[in-house]
C-alpha cells in the first residue's frame, strides 16, 4: 500500500484509496524526494524541502560506525568470558546480561545530559557514542560461537608464540565470520531503524538521519493537506536496504540464530 501511494499522484491518493493499484503511474514522488526534476512541485504542498539523500547518506554513516564498533568491542568481549580465565567471570558475565534487562529509555536523560556537556550534540561522535562499545545482546550471541570453537586451535597457537591477541584477531576471530556477517545484520536493521536517540542528539540536517527526516518531513506536513505521497515514497527509500539485506542474507541469519540457540 505505501508503493501504491508513493506511486499515485497527490491529487489521486483519496480518489483511488480503494483500489490496490493507482489509477496512474508517476515516478515524480520518489524523484522529488531525492531532490532530483520531476513533474510534481514541492511547492504545491506546505512542507519544506528536505534533503532526503542526505538523511539516507547520515543513516549509512551512523549504522556503518556504530555496528563496527559494536561488532569489535563485542567480539573482544564474548571471546574474553568464553576463552579466558579470570576472577569474577562468570558473575560478570550474569552482570552483563542483567542490563540487558534496562530499558533503554532509562538511560535517554542522563546520556543526553553527557552528551551535552561535552559539546558533541548534533554531531555524529554524539550521535554513536552511548552504544559504539557494544551491546549485552552481542556480546552473549558471539559468546555462544566462541565456547563452540574447538580449544586446540588456542594451544597449537599459544605453543608457536602467539599471543592472546593474536590467537583472538588471527584464528578465533576469522572463525566466526557466519555469526559475525549475521550480527553485523541485525545490528545494522536495529541501527537503522533507530529514531528517538538520533531524535533527541542530531536535529541538525549535516547528521540528521532518515527516521527523523522522516518525522520532520510528516511534522511540517499541514493538517489539512498531508503530503502522503512525497511521505510514502520516502519511507520505501529508507527501508529499500533493510529489504535487500533481508533478501540476501536472511537464511544465514536464520540458520545462525538457530545455532546459537537463540529465538
Amino acid at each position: 500500500m505505501a508503493l501504491k501511494i508513493g506511486l499515485t499522484y497527490p491529487n489521486d491518493v483519496y480518489t483511488s484509496a480503494s483500489s490496490l493499484l493507482p489509477s496512474a503511474y508517476t515516478p515524480g514522488n520518489f524523484l522529488r524526494v531525492m531532490g532530483l526534476p520531476s513533474t510534481i512541485e514541492l511547492s504545491a504542498f506546505r512542507a519544506a524541502p528536505i534533503d532526503f539523500m542526505l538523511a539516507l547518506r547520515n543513516s549509512v554513516i551512523y549504522t556503518a560506525l556504530t555496528v563496527t564498533g559494536q561488532i569489535f568491542f563485542s567480539a573482544l568481549a564474548g571471546y574474553a568470558f568464553a576463552r579466558m580465565n579470570f576472577p569474577g567471570r562468570n558473575k560478570l558475565f550474569f552482570a552483563f546480561l542483567a542490563a540487558t534487562m534496562i530499558p533503554s529509555v532509562v538511560l535517554f536523560i542522563p546520556n543526553f545530559v553527557l552528551i551535552k556537556q561535552l559539546g558533541l550534540l548534533n554531531s555524529f561522535a554524539g550521535l554513536v557514542a552511548p552504544t559504539i562499545l557494544m551491546t549485552p545482546f552481542a556480546v552473549f550471541f558471539l559468546r555462544q560461537f566462541f565456547l563452540s570453537a574447538p580449544k586446540e586451535l588456542d594451544e597449537a597457537a599459544r605453543l608457536e608464540g602467539a599471543s592472546q591477541f593474536q590467537i583472538f584477531w588471527r584464528i578465533a576471530l576469522p572463525i566466526q565470520k557466519g555469526p559475525i556477517a549475521t550480527l553485523a545484520i541485525l545490528l545494522s536493521i536495529n541501527s537503522w531503524n533507530e529514531f528517538f536517540w538520533p531524535f533527541l542528539v542530531g536535529r541538525d540536517p549535516g547528521v540528521r538521519v532518515m527516521a527523523v527526516a522522516l518525522s520532520d518531513f510528516m511534522s511540517q506536513t499541514g493538517r489539512g493537506n498531508p503530503d502522503w505521497s512525497g511521505l510514502m515514497a520516502a519511507i520505501m527509500l529508507s527501508i529499500l536496504p533493510v529489504i535487500a539485506m533481508l533478501i540476501i542474507f536472511g537464511r544465514q541469519i536464520v540458520e545462525s540464530l538457530q545455532t546459537s540457540g537463540l529465538k
